[in-house]
């Protein structure tokens, strides 16, 4: 048990760091609010009126969203592949091809539909 004292005290101070931080923030900050400060954050540009439901996403968001997840996941299996390659011999790299084959097609798929335009 002693082994883990250390780690323990870390965790207890990135805590108790993070809650004095967000609660000497209150306490201590300005609180001068006006209309903008209350709005929305919309990157600099004025917030749309939405239609009840919410409004519709163009396809493109979703393709972006596709490659990231693609190009995630290749890494997440390429990275402990490649630390074990010498010893996973020819049925690692069968596998590592075939896996690979499958990434192509999800981003050709993307590439058909749009995915890397940038409008």
């Amino acid at each position: 048990m002693n082994a883990y004292v250390p780690i323990l005290v870390l965790g207890a101070l990135g805590a108790l760091f993070t809650v004095g931080s967000v609660v000497a923030a209150a306490i201590i900050g300005p609180k001068r609010y006006n209309r903008a400060k209350l709005d929305a954050y919309e990157c600099g540009i004025e917030p749309t009126p939405q239609p009840s439901g919410g409004g519709r996403f163009p396809v493109k968001y979703y393709l972006t969203a596709m490659l990231f997840i693609i190009f995630d996941i290749e890494i997440v299996f390429l990275y402990p592949w490649a630390v074990e390659f010498d010893s996973l011999g020819m049925f690692g790299l069968v596998q590592m091809l075939v896996f690979v084959g499958l990434i192509g097609v999800a981003y050709a798929y993307d590439w058909r539909r749009g995915g890397l335009e940038w409008d």
